[in-house]
């Protein structure tokens, strides 16, 4: 594993969340071209991404908060009403896996879905911030599909006994800076499953936008640096399918975005 704060010369290591906190993902990204090569694209002689395993973007969040129902074209395809405010979760650690992973399907259930998401990462401490200042406390954008266990999920009126499975949140490829991925609210994202078009949207549909997130969920809770939050998944999940379809061993899914790369996952039975 190469450790961010090795490339920064620090013998003891740094972890990319500390990086965040202090506000030096700039040093990382000036290192990584200076070596000659680009961890986004694997250009040059610095890093060939087919030789390397990624880890998730910030592999050791203090929170990974996710966003239920909250695009617009999702409550359709369900015939749900608009939330008043957003609908929240947690998924933890265990849950983090990287693009490329093979994700073992968990024993206790037979109906797992896909669900892609655009995420983002918090870069400053937020705390009752309002909605004008909440782009300043975000440090950049990834992929993540949020894998859920249907039949888990609804056993309760809690969603979470469905959500927390090992390997049920793939996250990546990278940590795309607010500069480079553009407007907030243009992000694309789709899904493809087994190289079937499954999902297509863009975070203009989102019911609650990034800066309306930060605001309402630093007003429940802090916010740290590092923090994952995923913004909720658009139409077309394989529950809202005529007949349900569910995830079965060897499927193959890729979450793309035009601005965030691809996150790529195969899952296993």
């Amino acid at each position: 594993m190469l450790d961010a704060g090795l490339l920064l010369g620090e013998d003891g290591g740094t972890s990319m969340r500390e990086l965040i906190a202090g506000e030096r993902i700039g040093e990382l990204a000036e290192e990584v071209e200076a070596l000659g090569g680009s961890v986004a694209t694997g250009d040059g002689a610095g890093f060939e991404l087919d030789r390397v395993t990624l880890l998730p973007p910030v592999p050791d969040p203090d929170k990974i908060i996710c966003i239920g129902l909250n695009y617009r074209s999702h409550a359709e395809e369900f015939d749900l009403e608009l939330p008043k405010a957003p609908t929240i979760f947690a998924k933890f650690r265990n849950a983090l896996t990287g693009d490329g992973q093979d994700v073992n399907l968990p024993g206790a259930s037979q109906k797992v879905d896909y669900e892609a998401e655009i995420a983002f990462v918090i870069g400053r401490r937020a705390s009752e911030v309002p909605v004008e200042a909440a782009l300043d406390h975000v440090a950049g954008y990834t992929l993540l599909n949020d894998l859920s266990a249907r039949d888990l999920q609804f056993l309760t009126p809690q969603w979470m006994p469905g959500k927390v499975f090992d390997g049920s949140a793939p996250c990546g490829p990278c940590l795309v800076t607010p500069d480079e991925a553009g407007p907030h609210d243009s992000i694309g994202i789709a899904m493809d499953l087994n190289g079937e078009q499954r999902q297509s949207s863009h975070s203009g549909d989102l019911i609650f936008s990034v800066p309306e997130l930060v605001s309402h969920l630093s007003h429940w809770m802090t916010l740290e640096p590092g923090d994952i939050i995923s913004t909720g998944t658009p139409s077309g999940v394989g529950s809202a399918r005529k007949p349900r379809t569910w995830l079965k061993d060897g499927d193959r899914m890729t979450v793309s975005s035009p601005q965030l790369g691809s996150l790529r996952t195969t899952v296993r039975r």
